[in-house]
């Protein structure tokens, strides 16, 4: 067993799944994966299954019954990992919108001293490649917004790239996160701040995917502006 596990939650990414797991059984650190697949109708999960006989004990496949969002699908997996002991435990995309190689600098990170380190898109600059204008700026913005709201200094608080020490995950009530997209990245960052952990930024450069369909939706957005206030009130309550 490797001492990291990537977790990646799949939902219709049979264009992506087979490249991004061999890529990231090329790097030098070794890593597993654990695909977490909401029941995919294009047959994400039996190309994992297939995969598995190439990587035994290494890649890890959980099947939901539905598509039940983002959030509980990291939930899941970040349970399935404590449970394991695995001393590393990451979130990755599917869609190669992060690059693979910098799993080992967001590794480095944690084991130089950071309990969370977060892929930042924004923390040198905007380092973000083929999105449109209007989504670089919702983005860019809604980490300014975070920022005014909570005070976490965070230059990217939607970021879904990430590197947890386990000590982090299992201080947090992962039964109480409820939120499921850009909410569940600015609620975990958040708790995690709130608990007194070393959170660092590693700058990436983020590349939007080239296949397969976003997830964003404008659902996701209002529940992001919505749930940092509630996020707020529940710290001042102190009810987080």
């Amino acid at each position: 067993m490797s001492e990291g596990i990537v977790v990646i939650p799949t939902y219709n990414e049979i264009e992506n799944i087979e490249t991004i797991i061999r890529a990231v059984f090329s790097l030098e650190t070794p890593f597993d994966i654990l695909v977490v697949d909401d029941n995919s109708p294009d047959g994400t999960a039996q190309k994992v299954k297939e995969l598995m006989q190439d990587f035994p004990q290494r890649l890890f496949l959980e099947v939901r019954a539905g598509k039940a969002g983002l959030g509980t699908a990291y939930v899941h997996g970040f349970k399935w990992a404590i449970t394991r002991k695995y001393e590393y435990i990451f979130e990755m995309d599917a869609d190669f919108s992060h690059n693979p190689a910098d799993l080992e600098r967001l590794q480095e990170a944690c084991k130089k001293g950071a309990d969370m380190a977060i892929g930042s898109r924004y923390s040198k600059g905007v380092n973000v490649v083929n999105w449109p204008l209007s989504r670089v700026l919702l983005s860019y913005y809604a980490s300014v917004y975070v920022k005014m709201i909570t005070g976490m200094k965070i230059h990217d608080a939607t970021a879904g790239f990430i590197c947890y020490k386990r000590k982090v995950l299992e201080s947090i009530n992962l039964d109480n996160i409820k939120f499921v997209g850009y909410a569940f990245q600015i609620e975990m960052k958040y708790r995690t701040w709130s608990n007194g952990f070393n959170i660092m930024e590693v700058p990436i450069i983020f590349t939007d995917r080239t296949k397969g369909e976003s997830k964003m939706s404008n659902a996701i957005i209002k529940e992001a502006i919505l749930g940092v206030v509630s996020l707020r009130i529940k710290k001042m309550l102190n009810r987080l």
